[in-house]
């Protein structure tokens, strides 16, 4: 198991106080990645002076490990003060640098941050994407700390759809990761047990479950005041008491929502406006009139302060401030107050709001004695109210269809991952044919014979090698592309020296910009098409040469060029009807490989193909050979 490049928790005094009496760069440089990796959690704004000197270093000392510490921390802080715009793009340019530079366990750990910048975003369709990336890379490197994120980012993209028996199921399995960790956690990892707990409040509340939302809530204020975590705190509070309410409990709920205006360390003047207008909507309810429209006055500044066209949160508090001009019996003004509620509610097309104004609006025309007005207003509730019915019901479909689609392309995707299992496990047995390991075999069986032990001995090396490693990769679904070539090396070596007698070379190349320690392929891939250059080209040549070529295509697929100088598929199809021994046989490594393929364009959407080119001379056009184009999706990004 791999562990993640984050920091335990420290004593920030303590690296203040080193960050004052340190000069040199570089050292400077790492003990401001020490306070970064605390402060972007604690306290947002010194981490913001922080890295802005952490970037100035870095562009004179360009280190992988600092870099990527940089972007992870940078994009926590913006999410922390709500600039989701800025924390994406932060994202993206730390993933461009990681893709080129960094090691696969950092590059996991952006991606899951970076699909939770594109969930606060409701990009859900991005952030799904990425937390797959993640979830594949994590079958080769898994680690339990990563797991947990995950788990908790796919929960919150499910509670964003709706899907809270899913969400609910993924919270509660990144909570168990995380308790798995034990008593050694970073405070990254108490921060994302901050949000698995918020989330299942959200979760809980939906489904009208109080008590269990409240407790969870709870429990999140409670880590979050213990550890220091106050960059969210207003909200924590605001959820808590919002919790209450809906219970009916409001002393308690006026204890937490005066918490989130006390707070100073959350700097989000929403989540106060929220709690002045819940503070006067809790006051009403226990029959403080003049207090609730006070509230409310404050909680309509902070609004229009922050955005003046928030019709949704205004009309919301004109309604209630109608409702308590009618308590009041101030009649004409409650009027105002409800008809400034149905314009603000009009821009927005909401039946569900403007049939709670006509509700109370009815009432109020029934106390005044109007009942035709309250009447209409009546009638205006019912319809409305039944559209919002209606809206509901068309939501709850879509969500269906949603988790539907969702769950059908899970099973299509399993379906396509078990087939390719299949694949797999077909293409090993094609991997080498007989022909090949009797051959080898039987030449190693002659040096034994002939008292050449000593080249019996390198050769059995050799083949037991290719043998294992055969049956090593049959296990994963991807190899390091240096694993591939490896591989190809030890193969092409065998039928080199055993098979062909040396009536055979060989060459493999690869271009300067392709990393192969990096860049990873499917397994198993292009040996089959070396062996069928050596069974039907170059099998009765004297002078055989297999010429084996990688570069880049794209910035998602390799190119693989098989290039032989034998007789051509025509000649070859013709000795192969001429001969009783060969009439039966089969490229079945080639036709699997295919189809291999074939799944993986499927899957992943991106060019995947096999192309035969047969070469001829220019001038006498003779065969002079044939050679295959292998496109290649590069399917991961290992560890360096």
């Amino acid at each position: 198991m791999f562990a993640t490049s984050e920091q335990t928790t420290i004593q920030p005094g303590v690296w203040e106080q080193r960050l004052t009496q340190q000069k040199d760069p570089l050292q400077r440089l790492a003990v401001i990645d020490q306070l970064t990796g605390h402060y972007a959690y604690t306290n947002v704004l010194r981490a913001q002076q922080l890295l802005r000197e952490q970037w100035e270093l870095l562009q004179q000392h360009d280190i992988t490990d600092f870099m990527f510490r940089y972007f992870l921390n940078t994009m926590v802080v913006q999410n922390q003060l709500y600039e989701f715009e800025k924390a994406e793009q932060t994202g993206e340019q730390g993933i461009a640098f990681l893709e080129d530079a960094g090691s696969a366990m950092q590059l996991i750990e952006l991606y899951i941050e970076y699909a939770g910048v594109c969930s606060n975003l409701r990009d859900l369709e991005t952030a799904e994407r990425f937390l797959q990336k993640a979830a594949k890379a994590l079958k080769n490197f898994p680690d339990q700390r990563l797991f947990a994120r995950l788990a908790c980012r796919r929960g919150y993209m499910h509670l964003y759809s709706s899907n809270f028996p899913t969400a609910t199921e993924q919270f509660l399995d990144a909570l168990s990761r995380l308790d798995a960790l034990g008593k050694v956690r970073h405070l990254s990892d108490e921060y994302i047990r901050s949000l698995i707990f918020a989330g299942l409040g959200q979760v809980y509340e939906n489904m009208g479950e109080n008590e269990k939302s409240v407790a969870a809530f709870l429990q999140v204020v409670d880590l979050c005041e213990r550890l220091g975590l106050a960059n969210r705190l207003a909200w924590h509070y605001l959820n808590v008491g919002r919790a209450y309410m809906g219970m009916g409990q409001y002393k308690k709920a006026k204890v937490y929502l005066q918490k989130v205006i006390d707070t100073r360390d959350d700097l989000s003047l929403e989540a106060r406006a929220s709690a002045y207008a819940n503070l006067g909507n809790c006051a009403f309810e226990q029959g403080r009139l003049g207090e609730a429209l006070e509230l409310l006055d404050r909680a309509e500044h902070l609004h229009r302060e922050l955005n003046p066209n928030d019709h949704y949160n205004l009309s919301i508090i004109a309604n209630w401030r109608g409702r308590i001009h009618t308590a009041q019996g101030h009649f004409d003004t409650a009027a105002a107050s409800f008809q400034a509620a149905i314009d603000l509610s009009d821009e927005l097309e909401n039946a569900g709001i403007l049939a709670e104004i006509y509700e109370h609006y009815a009432d109020l025309c029934a106390r005044q004695g109007n009942y035709e007005q309250a009447y209409t207003y009546q009638l205006l509730y019912n319809e409305y109210w039944n559209a919002h019915l209606e809206y509901l019901d068309r939501r709850e479909q879509h969500e269906l269809e949603v988790k539907y689609e969702a769950a059908k392309k899970e099973q299509a995707t399993e379906l396509l991952e078990l087939k390719a299992t299949q694949l797999q496990l077909k293409a090993l047995r094609a991997q080498m044919n007989p022909h090949f390991i009797y051959n080898a075999l039987n030449s190693i069986q002659q040096f034994i014979t002939s008292n050449d032990s000593s080249t019996a001995s390198k050769y059995l090396a050799k083949f037991a090698k290719l043998m294992r490693q055969s049956l090593e990769y049959s296990d994963e679904e991807s190899i390091s592309l240096e694993k591939e070539i490896e591989f190809l090396e030890d193969y092409l070596y065998i039928n080199e020296k055993l098979r062909f007698e040396d009536r055979l070379s060989y060459k493999i190349s690869v271009d300067d910009e392709l990393e192969e320690d990096i860049l990873a392929v499917p397994t198993m891939i292009v040996q089959p098409y070396v062996e069928n250059a050596l069974e039907h080209g170059l099998r009765s040549r004297k002078d055989g040469l297999v010429t084996v070529h990688f570069y880049l295509w794209d910035d998602d697929t390799i190119c693989c060029t098989v290039e032989d100088n034998g007789v051509g598929r025509a000649e070859a199809a013709a000795r192969h009807r001429n001969d009783p021994e060969r009439q039966n046989y089969r490229s079945r490594g080639t036709q699997i490989t295919e189809k291999r393929l074939e799944l993986l364009r499927q899957s992943k959407e991106q060019e995947v193909s096999v192309k035969t080119i047969d070469l001829y001379h220019p001038e006498t056009h003779e065969s002079t050979g044939t050679r295959v184009e292998i496109l290649i999706p590069i399917v991961e990004i290992q560890l360096k």
